[in-house]
């Protein structure tokens, strides 16, 4: 009985409302969360991608050098 006195429905009122806008405010922020995580995804892989291509070249490189000096000593 104490439960349903106009002051504790008033209370619990800002409560209803504080609540039901969070929960409005996390489901329109859903969806741009998934597209920032998505899109730094991309990013990241694009920098292991970028970074798999400079090992590689530089060890291209060290290799190409490497050959050019043994010809010179044979020479």
């Amino acid at each position: 009985m104490a439960d349903k006195t106009p002051a504790n429905h008033l209370a619990s009122e800002p409560q209803r409302r504080i609540a039901a806008a969070t929960a409005i405010g996390m489901n329109a922020l859903k969806p741009m969360m998934h597209f920032q995580v998505s899109v730094l995804r991309m990013w990241a892989d694009s920098i292991e991608r970028f970074e798999a291509n400079y090992e590689k070249r530089l060890e291209e490189t060290a290799t190409t050098r490497e050959e050019q000096s043994d010809k010179e000593r044979a020479a």
